[in-house]
């Protein structure tokens, strides 16, 4: 169920991240730049997460997790980068930056459960 919950979340934060990058993707060269990789990462946090609900195995649904968490932690850092290169403001992504964040410590957590947890999958 937990994983659900991610997974719901990371879509909508997909949505609003592929309605940011279309802001950003007319202001210029640098924005573009920084549009297109927090396309990828943005968006692979739900994928990853929504694999993961599919895992066959214990060891499958982990691995998904952990590059949903990697790639929140890429995706905060674009963010970031936005932030410190004035092609965003603070206040402009302050949503985005803020659920990165949850999303990554609620990945984080669901990994630290699967890890812990008995389950041993294959259907």
């Amino acid at each position: 169920m937990e994983s659900r919950i991610i997974s719901e979340r990371a879509f909508e934060f997909a949505r609003r991240i592929v309605k940011l990058c279309e802001r950003l993707w007319s202001q210029g060269p640098a924005a573009r730049k920084i549009a297109d990789q927090l396309f990828d990462s943005g968006t692979s946090i739900g994928a990853n997460a929504a694999e993961a609900e599919g895992g066959q195995t214990k060891p499958d649904f982990l691995a998904k997790l952990a590059v949903s968490r990697k790639e929140s932690w890429e995706t905060i850092f674009w963010l970031r980068l936005a932030i410190a290169t004035s092609v965003s403001t603070r206040e402009a992504v302050a949503w985005e930056l803020d659920e990165a964040q949850q999303l990554k410590a609620m990945i984080t957590q669901a990994i630290k459960t699967g890890q812990s947890s008995n389950w041993r999958g294959g259907g």
